[in-house]
């Protein structure tokens, strides 16, 4: 089987940029014939098309990106198979994807919410996203790279280590984070909560917001912000880090975050609903708190300027608990037992189920059970 991967190559230190480099990476180790090439470099695209001959382009975005990911390997003959995310809603290309004879997902919800916004549901497969096992994996605070990380964030050896990261805090649940630490903080030990978010315009207003949150709550001097640019190499270490890793997202269709963080045997405190129902084992590798608000919208206006009325509300955002979110990190930082038994059960489940090779294993069987491709 030969394989063109359309993806941001080279890979940045980004989700969808990662997601292609291991997928790549796992097909080359299981002995597939893979090239990675940028999804939006035509030009690229068309020689690999013409001197490689791919038997698939399997391309990784969201909805918006079928132009790139569909219609132009289909121009040159191609059997092209998105494997797409989402994003709340899905607003064009309904026509183009249930013409396809396959279209890969990254979770159960991602499905979903494509047949809930008119894709017809039936060549639809989950693949979820692939982990790096071997780079995310445990280690120890005497470690000298774990070690150096949180001395430079001024998190001391008698503090716990709360950790968000994600293009914002807020997204990701910090805000609910932040509101649940408030409100334990006189029961808990002694703590700090790190918030690694990318350098962008959105995120420092956001961060604005967020800080000027911590310090209403009280808790301004134990919120940490770290706005950086890194690289994947750095974020091992950064997991490793912290005691627990909290981050109820509030859109999330994979939650590659949460998975690596349990790879690294570390708890994660996450929201019951999207992706975290295939990824997350509640009471087990993750405390899942309880859905507080669904956040929808009656219309919306497409890229085109054409307004939308939609005939049910769409749910595009989900707020976590605060009141679970705050029960389940006391308890977490009140038990270093249970902190190292549930990481213990999340990385034995993230290295039988989402292990980049085994990601790999699965695209192929997927492929050659409804294409007919070997």
């Amino acid at each position: 089987m030969k394989v063109l991967v359309l993806t941001e190559y080279p890979p940045s230190a980004a989700g969808l940029a990662t997601q292609g480099q291991l997928f790549c990476q796992g097909l080359c180790e299981i002995g597939v014939d893979v090239h990675p090439v940028h999804f939006e470099s035509p030009q690229e695209k068309e020689w690999y098309y013409r001197w490689f001959q791919p038997d698939v382009v399997l391309g990784i975005g969201f909805w918006g990106h079928v132009p790139h990911l569909v219609l132009h390997p289909q121009q040159f003959g191609m059997k092209a198979v998105p494997w797409l995310v989402a994003d709340g809603y899905v607003a064009a290309h309904h026509q183009v994807l249930n013409a396809l004879p396959l279209v890969l997902v990254t979770s159960n919800w991602v499905k979903e919410t494509y047949i809930r916004d008119g894709i017809k549901g039936d060549n639809i497969e989950v693949l979820p996203v692939g982990c790096d096992t071997e780079g995310f994996a445990p280690r120890g605070r005497d470690d000298p790279k774990v070690r150096a990380i949180r001395e430079a964030l001024g998190v001391s050896d008698d503090q716990l280590m709360i950790l968000t990261v994600g293009g914002d805090a807020a997204s990701k649940g910090g805000q609910e984070v932040m509101s649940a630490l408030a409100s334990i903080d006189a029961a808990a030990p002694s703590w700090r909560y790190v918030c690694k978010v990318w350098p962008q315009p959105r995120t420092v207003e956001q961060n604005i917001i967020d800080l000027q949150l911590a310090a209403d709550l009280g808790i301004g001097s134990k919120v940490i912000f770290s706005t950086n640019v890194v690289s994947r190499n750095f974020m091992p270490y950064l997991l490793a880090a912290c005691e627990i890793y909290a981050a109820p997202a509030r859109l999330e269709g994979f939650g590659m975050i949460q998975v690596e963080a349990n790879a690294c045997a570390k708890p994660v405190i996450a929201i019951d609903a999207m992706a975290f129902l295939d990824t997350m084992v509640h009471g087990e590798t993750a405390f899942l708190a309880k859905v507080a608000e669904e956040r929808t919208i009656s219309e919306t206006i497409l890229e085109n300027g054409q307004r939308t009325v939609f005939p049910c509300p769409r749910t595009v955002e989900y707020r976590a608990s605060v009141p679970d979110i705050a029960r389940y990190l006391l308890t977490l930082m009140q038990d270093r037992g249970l902190r190292r038994r549930m990481g213990e059960a999340g990385r034995k489940h993230v290295t039988e189920l989402f292990d980049y090779r085994q990601v790999a294993r699965r695209f192929v069987k997927i492929v050659s059970d409804r294409l007919g491709i070997r």
